[in-house]
């Protein structure tokens, strides 16, 4: 049975590069697309004070829905987007609060895709996706990068751990 997949996009521009991309892969490959910039995701809170944002109620829903999450954030200061990084901070919360949600991500896969104005970008980008993947017990797929400058390359795009997942 294939995989249902979701490409979870974080990007500061709905419009940018990332968004441009993603929309040509979520074609390509018919998948679901979220734009973490369609909800009100706080900063994790030790306290969690934040705990009736957005994030529970959709971090349920994918988990609810989809096998697979493709991460897709642009390259800022070498590191992934700042909506990225709430997103994968608030899992936090699956790990304190809300364990039940936290156990599901268990054997779900990850990827990523990433873009920049570069053609290659360092292995070291996607650690915190790897580790964080192998932390929460998901199967790290793999992962692809883009560079925007070069858009008119889109549909040369490989994903070789969708494919890989298709056979």
């Amino acid at each position: 049975m294939e995989s249902k997949k979701v490409i979870i996009v974080g990007s500061s521009r709905n419009k940018g590069n990332t968004t441009r991309i993603i929309e040509n892969v979520a074609k390509q490959f018919n998948m679901d697309v979220v734009n973490l910039n369609q909800y009100n995701i706080s900063y994790y809170d030790y306290e969690s004070k934040n705990k009736n944002d957005d994030f529970l109620p959709l971090i349920k829903n994918i988990l609810e829905k989809y096998d697979t999450l493709i991460f897709a954030t642009p390259v800022y200061w070498y590191s992934m987007s700042g909506i990225m990084k709430v997103f994968f901070d608030r899992f936090s919360d699956l790990i304190r609060i809300e364990k039940e949600t936290g156990r599901r991500l268990k054997g779900k896969k990850m990827a990523v895709i990433s873009n920049s104005h570069n053609s290659e970008i360092e292995n070291e980008f996607y650690i915190p996706f790897q580790k964080s993947a192998e932390y929460l017990g998901m199967d790290y797929l793999g992962d692809q990068h883009f560079n925007a400058d070069q858009f008119e390359k889109i549909d040369e795009i490989k994903l070789d751990f969708i494919k890989q997942q298709q056979c």
